[in-house]
């Protein structure tokens, strides 16, 4: 069977086209800059292989120089989405520079077939390695079975790119334009779908895991306030109590609840009301160290766990959150809002986290009995 070079890059196109326009309708309207990215790199590709096609018919110059710079755009917007899906990568800065000079260069040399070849694909293999490099770069956690894919995918893609541009640069007469049917280019455009399925197969999986963890933090976090609710609340505080446990360290739980929620609801509204939860929560936020947890439990109950933290800490932070509240509640709302506070410490290695917040609950319920705006520390 004889493999026909604009065959196999008609193929290319047209499957990128296909999917660029496929992948809108399958992911939705409604998703994240990332998978908007992704979907931005492969209508890029598709714009870059059409206009290597078109090239060889009319206009040669400007649809060849359009074809280096959306193929080379491509590799950014891929970047950007790994960016998004698995944190800060190092070497956008180059990729942005590889945009801009992959087509000037390309065009300032057309004349020069060797120069213009040997430019367009070492720096477009470039490209392909800094992307490539990303995948394997995360700050965040990911599934590794999709990045080793697409890395896969990039390598292989840099490699036959890369033998282009030495065919091009340096044994002319074997490659003397761009569809001759030298091997490599043969292969490299059998890889080039190959790895189109694949690559866009990983991009797909990517997707699928930053929309469940969307939907994880969806579940573990209070819509109103951003703070984590009892349900996260209670997975994120089982690991810092077995941690506790295991390093033989204190461990403080602080139960609030705003004094008198229902009046400020009654006399200033349930929207003066959101705003005074919402301001609670941010002093809470601005108050807490990086280790801390704080939960917002339901109505205007909140709690802070303090990781490594005997009682001190506790009354200490109790003291520093009356005192800025007072101030920015009257600043901001109009009128002061106060709280009731239950401390409990972690004295019992068998000691199970509802038992903690039991007790904290039951110092909380006595400071509320016993005139509100005050901390009632539970016995050992």
């Amino acid at each position: 069977m004889t493999l026909d070079i604009l065959t196999l890059l008609v193929l290319t196109s047209t499957n990128l086209f296909m999917l660029a326009a496929a992948l809108p309708l399958l992911m939705g309207r409604h998703i994240s800059a990332s998978a908007r990215y992704a979907q931005g790199s492969i209508l890029a590709q598709a714009i870059g292989w059409a206009a290597v096609i078109a090239a060889g018919s009319w206009y040669d110059m400007p649809l060849s120089t359009l074809s280096m710079g959306s193929l080379a755009l491509a590799q950014w917007l891929l970047f950007r989405a790994l960016r998004g899906w698995l944190g800060p990568q190092p070497g956008e800065g180059l990729l942005i520079a590889l945009v801009v000079i992959t087509p000037l260069g390309y065009a300032l040399a057309f004349h020069d077939y060797q120069w213009r070849v040997g430019w367009a694909n070492f720096l477009l293999a470039g490209g392909m390695l800094i992307a490539a490099r990303a995948t394997l770069w995360p700050e965040r956690r990911a599934s590794r079975g999709w990045r080793w894919l697409l890395c896969g995918c990039l390598l292989t893609m840099a490699f036959f790119t890369s033998a282009r541009g030495v065919l091009g640069a340096f044994f002319t007469e074997l490659y003397p334009y761009f569809r001759a049917p030298h091997p490599v280019n043969i292969l490299a455009s059998v890889a080039g779908n190959v790895t189109l399925v694949l690559g866009v197969v990983a991009l797909l999986v990517a997707w699928r895991e930053e929309a469940e963890a969307e939907l994880h933090v969806l579940a573990m976090t209070d819509p109103l306030t951003g703070l984590l609710n009892r349900r996260g609340f209670h997975d994120h505080a089982q690991a810092l109590l077995s941690d506790a446990r295991r390093r033989s360290e204190p461990l403080t739980l602080l139960a609030l609840d705003i004094d008198h929620f229902k009046r400020i609801n009654d006399t200033h509204g349930h929207e003066a009301g959101d705003r005074g939860l919402k301001l609670f929560s941010r002093v809470l936020r601005t108050n807490q160290r990086g280790v801390d947890l704080v939960a917002r439990l339901g109505g205007e109950e909140f709690c802070v766990l303090f990781a490594r933290s005997s009682r001190e800490a506790g009354l200490a932070f109790d003291a520093r959150l009356r005192e800025r509240l007072r101030e920015v509640s009257r600043a901001e709302l109009g009128f002061e809002i106060d709280f009731s506070a239950g401390l409990a410490v972690h004295t019992d290695a068998q000691q199970s986290l509802d038992q903690l917040l039991a007790r904290a609950d039951a110092a909380l319920y006595e400071a509320k009995h016993a005139g509100r705006g005050r901390l009632v520390q539970a016995g050992d």
